[in-house]
């Protein structure tokens, strides 16, 4: 699944993404983590992977693997 950064704290690295849909989901510090990525701009595209409970596990770029 995809959305938008609507917030992203960097000293906790935690942050919330706008779903496609319109919900807005918020992200863990570990799901960040998971990523290897350094930042995240507010407005940026990123994919959110879940694990089946639905806890976000992971937040990428579209274009990342």
């Amino acid at each position: 699944m995809q959305g938008t950064v609507a917030t992203f704290d960097e000293d906790t690295r935690t942050g919330t993404v706008l779903l496609d849909d319109g919900a807005q989901l918020q992200f863990p510090a570990a799901a960040f983590d998971a990523s290897g990525l350094r930042h995240l701009r507010l407005g940026q595209r990123v994919r959110i992977d879940r694990d089946p409970e639905g806890v976000v596990v992971k937040v990428t770029l579209p274009t990342l693997p």
